[in-house]
């Protein structure tokens, strides 16, 4: 890593910064008036609002500015990629359930990947205006200031948070197995409904480790690369870096992460 790229993607994060806060402006905007009427449903308990789609029409037309020779992986699909090494990898809203009902956390999910690794990842979390962020070579950061993953290195004694995947169905007795065995035998099992604000809690360390199965590229490409700089471990359900591609994602600090590696293996087959 040369010092000129570390300027380059220091750069492009301080810019996207900039953009989640104007974006997360207008979600704060729209949220005081908001109507449930305006819901479409994608498929079962998998929601969209014209908020998200404002949002990532927002965020895509900055990005092509910033970087116009990047594509776009998007989860309402405002833009595509065409084969691009650089590839935007965007969550407009993420815990939309969260947003349409009042509730909370929901963020802002922004990542820039060259050849499928993260460089640079930024999650606003909207409701506590808290800005997680780091880029390739660099610490992680919250707010201005460096975060790192817990120290708790016994599972036993730790905090987990889990997600309830769009379509879970097909593995229900595995997710069922989970929810029991991480009840009995840790601190606790928290839901928020917010995969990126989840694993920006784990890189600071609120939360010792967070697992969930059949989720997207722009559900995590940001938080895998915040958890990473914040020293924290990741991985999918098999111990692999496939995470993309199968959808499976455990993370954790390294006290626990052998542990908690083992424990999903046993409980999940894949």
């Amino acid at each position: 890593m040369t010092n000129n790229t570390d300027d380059f993607y220091r750069n492009i994060t301080e810019r996207v910064i900039e953009l989640s806060k104007e974006v997360a402006a207008y979600i704060e905007k729209e949220s005081l008036n908001f109507s449930l009427d305006t819901v479409e449903t994608k498929s079962k308990n998998d929601f969209v609002s014209y908020v998200d789609q404002e949002a990532e029409r927002q965020i895509v037309r900055v990005l092509k500015e910033i970087m116009p020779e990047a594509g776009f992986v998007t989860e309402e699909g405002t833009a595509h990629d065409s084969g691009e090494e650089y590839l935007w990898v965007i969550d407009p809203l993420d815990g939309t359930t969260n947003f349409i009902h009042a509730s909370t956390p929901y963020a802002i999910s922004i990542a820039l990947t060259y050849k499928q690794e993260p460089v640079v990842g930024v999650i606003y979390e909207i409701t506590r205006k808290e800005i997680f962020y780091a880029w390739k070579g660099s610490k992680a950061y919250l707010n201005g200031k460096e975060i790192h993953v817990s120290e708790t290195d016994k599972l036993p004694e730790a905090l987990i948070v889990t997600g309830r995947p769009h379509h879970y169905m097909d593995r229900y007795p595995e997710l069922l197995g989970s929810v029991d065995y991480f009840l009995k035998n840790t601190h606790g099992l928290r839901l928020s409904g917010s995969a990126a604000s989840d694993l920006a809690y784990v890189a600071c360390g609120r939360y010792d480790g967070r697992f969930e199965f059949n989720l997207k590229p722009w559900d995590i490409a940001a938080g895998v690369l915040i958890i990473q700089q914040a020293g924290g471990y990741i991985s999918d359900f098999k111990g692999g870096n496939d995470y993309f591609r199968n959808g499976s994602v455990l993370a954790s600090n390294k006290g626990i992460f052998e542990e908690f590696k083992t424990v999903i293996g046993g409980l999940f087959e894949y």
